[in-house]
């Protein structure tokens, strides 16, 4: 299997855990495959020093979640970590070994380098810090590559190709979980009121949508159904917008991203925000009207407040249907 190949399993197996929880592990698993880890670790959260809030911490080996890495590290190591705040003052995307983030001195005494860091395959790890939705940050970890001979230059290629992937996948979620719902599926989204829900067919039509996705599309101040189609009113945002939603929907060559956008609306109103994940894998098939793609869009006036769970059978469902084309 090629590179590409790798990577685009990557990706599929990162859309179908946006939409679902339960798919992460197997996400985490792909990761691990295509940079030859021994295995990853996401962490999301805000602040700093004593004020550090903590929303997201998953610590996965080869799919296997370590919740006993998880709870050793917290509990007794992270508020101390020497590379934390180090971390956080790092350009935001830019990839560096653990080792950097210790000073020489460090490396010898720290007690999470040497102790939590060792127990978990981190003693090698590459480290990055992402800027997040909402002040939000994100650090992922991969963990110690699986030769001994160090980092080769297509892991650390790899790795940096996945980055706005990671990031993505981390903007999503938190979309979904600012709204209301539990194990709701596909359908079932459209009745939720606190989100824009615009399911996406294969041709790029507006397949369905909900109460107030419709409401936003009818006053047109920032997105708009036109002819079926969905539109932005500015045109550099529907530039934008279009680039998005083909790379989000199937094409003949497999590969399918999510992605996000502002639209902006006039003056005294605050801009849209837009989500766009693929459904159902990116397949190319005959049935032009399926669900291919979600566009979730948050209108800061709605408030809006979602659990995770939202569409945790959407995905599962949508892939069923999809084998019966």
């Amino acid at each position: 299997m090629s590179r590409l190949d790798v990577f685009h399993r990557v990706l599929e197996s990162l859309h179908e855990a946006t939409l679902d929880d339960a798919h992460w592990p197997a996400a985490s698993a792909q990761i691990d495959e295509a940079c030859r880890v021994k295995g990853n670790q996401l962490i999301v959260g805000e602040g700093s020093g004593s004020n550090v809030r903590v929303f997201f911490a998953r610590n996965y080996q080869r799919g296997q979640r370590r919740e006993d890495f998880e709870r050793n590290y917290f509990l007794n190591y992270h508020r101390d970590d020497e590379r934390m705040p180090r971390l956080r003052r790092l350009p935001d995307g830019q990839l560096v070994h653990v080792t950097e983030l210790y000073t020489e001195q460090e490396l010898k005494t720290s007690p999470t380098y040497n102790e939590a860091l060792s127990l978990s395959n981190g003693q090698q790890s590459l480290n990055v810090r992402m800027d997040g939705p909402h002040g939000s940050r994100i650090v992922w970890a991969l963990a110690d590559p699986v030769q001994k001979d160090g980092w080769w230059s297509d892991q650390i290629e790899m790795a940096e190709s996945l980055l706005p992937h990671i990031r993505q996948f981390v903007c999503v979620r938190q979309a979904l979980a600012e709204a209301k719902g539990t194990n709701a599926a596909l359908g079932e989204l459209l009745g939720n009121s606190q989100i824009g829900v615009i399911q996406i067919d294969r041709r790029g039509r507006i397949h369905a949508v909900n109460d107030l996705a419709l409401d936003l599309l009818r006053l047109g101040d920032g997105l708009r159904d036109q002819d079926g189609f969905l539109r932005a009113r500015l045109s550099a945002d529907n530039a934008r917008l279009q680039r998005l939603l083909r790379a989000a929907l199937p094409n003949p060559f497999g590969s399918t991203a999510s992605g996000s956008l502002t639209i902006q609306r006039p003056p005294g109103l605050p801009p849209l925000e837009v989500h766009l994940s693929p459904v159902g894998g990116g397949r190319m098939n005959f049935g032009g009207s399926k669900v291919a793609a979600l566009a979730l869009v948050i209108d800061p006036h709605s408030q809006p407040s979602i659990s995770p769970e939202v569409a945790a059978d959407a995905l599962r469902r949508a892939q069923e249907e999809d084998q019966g084309f």
